[in-house]
């Protein structure tokens, strides 16, 4: 084992500045990173509002896109990304505004352009719109929004609409139960793209008489659904690319004096950073805080005292959803990512905040929220045992279907709740967790695949070649499935099954470790913090401390030379990266954790 001191004297490094990161409020903010796309799809639909009255915005995303471009021409999602065609497409779209303007932009294009081409991509070409539906394939969540403001700024030229699928926004009339049982080409979340992305198409787009008379009258209800989902922020999702998307797909068809509009282009400008660029999210304050909170372990007392353990707990219970959300539907009861109004609960900040308020808090001060938590778990979990992130039985697309890693939050959420409050359940409670757990379990173990992995649905690599992580995914649900394999309740059968499934993930892990000591989201991907720290805790045992040790030494030697960098490892399944700055420190912190923890045994 490396020195017990040199692992306190990390420990207490990591512990004080993840503190000093607390705000006062009781909670922690993080930051995400900046987003070449965000900042694009912002900057247009300013424009397409009122040029003029926003040029001071304006002119400073575009600096901002000028000084982060990538040497090859491209744009990729954070400024440590590769160049993607999505974002650099719509970077270009979005300079085309400017053309007559401002002398830089025709060689800033050009740039751009050269980077295309090496895509096989001529952005005069009505062949633009094949490629990016192609890539995206059946999912039109991002393809066709991505081409909708590209027509709008003239790419590839007037002809563009043509070629552009037409979202059905009428469909959106129908009552929400119906949504999940349609052949909608867009994810749960997405409905607000669709609706005003597809009144703009409709708009831009010949169809035939019927359509055209279905369309126009389902309009004027369409921007009343749409209303109804807007939070007081302005911000749907409290998403920049998304609420930008609504916002100038609106002003184009013509009902730019809507509310929608100008509380999104209000919520642009608020959220605008110093620095001229925009994050795609406002921040994900939920999620972090519950990593944070559990990344202590048994440290926390030493940490956060009492009176800030309860501005914590305060916070979580404050932001708890307290009735049906008007977003899409959800009960009460859930957690969304982040403390603004355009969160919605979901899969996965839900089981973090249940499992830090049992962290927080005597049991009994918490019982109430993490008992009306469990209710809104059990109505989102699917027939197949698994989690989705929003909603219940969306099936179609890979985004809505259940995952492993939420799956697994989920099992040690419903198992913790078990362990706690097993002399204070009543039969049917104690019935239902049991329930809900053994199918979650079930799923893990269908969806285990033959190397011991599993694919997470929110993160992922953009070094490896699918950009999947199995290396993020393994090491959440090995850990998950470990602190559930603590708690007493579980028979010898469950607790054999768990042990099974656990020993298969950490040889795949252990397989999978770089020979530097470090772990990418690959075997052969260069390691990051993240990655690293997650896998030495799902490793952290006796069997396995050789392992751990060399990997706590390569995250030792990363910090020293680079600091607590963290990586791009977010959204996934669509490729749209973003880096998180807790991320390093949260898991880092919990991997020495959990190594100090085997000494004390």
């Amino acid at each position: 084992m490396k020195q017990k001191n040199e692992l306190l004297q990390r420990l207490n490094e990591l512990g004080r500045n993840l503190v000093s990161e607390l705000k006062p409020e009781g909670y922690w903010e993080g930051r995400l990173s900046s987003s070449a796309l965000g900042v694009a799809v912002a900057v247009a639909a300013l424009y397409f509002d009122n040029p003029k009255a926003h040029a001071n915005e304006i002119d400073r995303g575009l600096n901002w896109l000028k000084s982060n471009m990538n040497t090859d021409g491209s744009f990729g999602d954070t400024p440590e990304s590769p160049g993607n065609v999505s974002t650099s497409l719509l970077v270009y779209a979005t300079a085309n505004l400017f053309r007559e303007g401002k002398s830089w932009i025709n060689s800033f294009q050009k740039q751009i352009a050269g980077y295309l081409r090496t895509q096989n991509i001529d952005i005069h070409s009505a062949k633009v719109s094949k490629v990016i539906l192609d890539h995206y394939q059946k999912d039109y969540t991002f393809s066709v929004p991505i081409l909708a403001m590209s027509g709008l700024c003239g790419i590839p030229d007037k002809e563009a609409f043509k070629y552009i699928p037409q979202l059905p926004f009428e469909l959106s009339l129908l009552p929400r139960p119906f949504y999940r049982l349609l052949n909608l080409s867009v994810v749960s979340y997405a409905i607000p793209a669709l609706v005003a992305v597809g009144i703009v198409i409709f708009k831009k787009k010949n169809s035939n008489l019927f359509w055209r008379t279905v369309r126009r009258f389902s309009i004027p209800k369409a921007l009343k659904i749409l209303h109804r989902m807007l939070p007081e922020s302005g911000g749907f999702l409290e998403a920049v690319p998304l609420t930008a998307f609504v916002a100038l797909s609106l002003i184009n068809a013509g009902y730019g004096e809507t509310e929608i509009v100008k509380k999104g282009i209000g919520f642009l400008k608020s959220t605008q950073r110093k620095d001229g660029g925009w994050p795609i999210d406002v921040d994900l304050s939920t999620w972090v805080t519950s990593l944070s909170v559990k990344a202590f372990r048994s440290n926390l007392d030493g940490f956060i005292n009492t009176d800030l353990q309860d501005k914590i707990t305060d916070h979580f219970k404050f932001i708890q959803t307290k009735s049906v959300h008007p977003f899409n539907g959800s009960r009460p009861g859930g957690w969304g990512w982040t403390n603004f109004p355009g969160s919605v609960p979901d899969g996965d900040d839900t089981p973090g905040v249940i499992l830090a308020l049992l962290k927080l808090q005597p049991k009994e001060k918490v019982k109430k929220e993490v008992l009306a938590g469990c209710q809104w778990l059990f109505n989102l979990q699917n027939n197949d045992g698994g989690f989705p992130t929003f909603s219940r039985g969306w099936g179609k697309l890979p985004f809505d279907q259940s995952c492993s890693d939420l799956t697994g939050h989920n099992l040690l959420a419903f198992s913790t709740v078990l362990e706690v409050y097993q002399n204070e359940l009543s039969r049917k409670q104690k019935k239902k967790l049991q329930k809900s757990f053994e199918k979650a379990l079930h799923y893990l173990e269908k969806h285990q695949r033959e190397d011991g992995s599993w694919l997470p649905l929110w993160f992922g690599n953009q070094q490896t070649n699918d950009h999947a992580n199995p290396v993020y995914g393994t090491a959440k649900v090995v850990t998950y499935l470990k602190d559930s394999l603590e708690h007493k309740w579980p028979s010898k059968n469950l607790k054999q099954r768990l042990k099974v499934l656990i020993e298969m993930g950490a040889r795949y892990l252990v397989s999978v470790q770089n020979d530097d000591g470090g772990w990418g989201g690959a075997k052969n991907i260069p390691g990051t913090i993240e990655e690293t720290a997650l896998a030495v805790s799902a490793l952290a045992s006796i069997e396995n401390l050789d392992k751990c040790n060399v990997g706590l030494s390569w995250l030792d030697t990363f910090c020293k030379q680079n600091g607590l960098k963290p990586a791009p490892v977010g959204f996934y399944f669509a490729s749209l990266w973003y880096d998180e700055k807790l991320y390093p420190t949260t898991a880092y912190l919990e991997a020495i954790s959990r190594i100090l923890e085997l000494r004390k045994e």
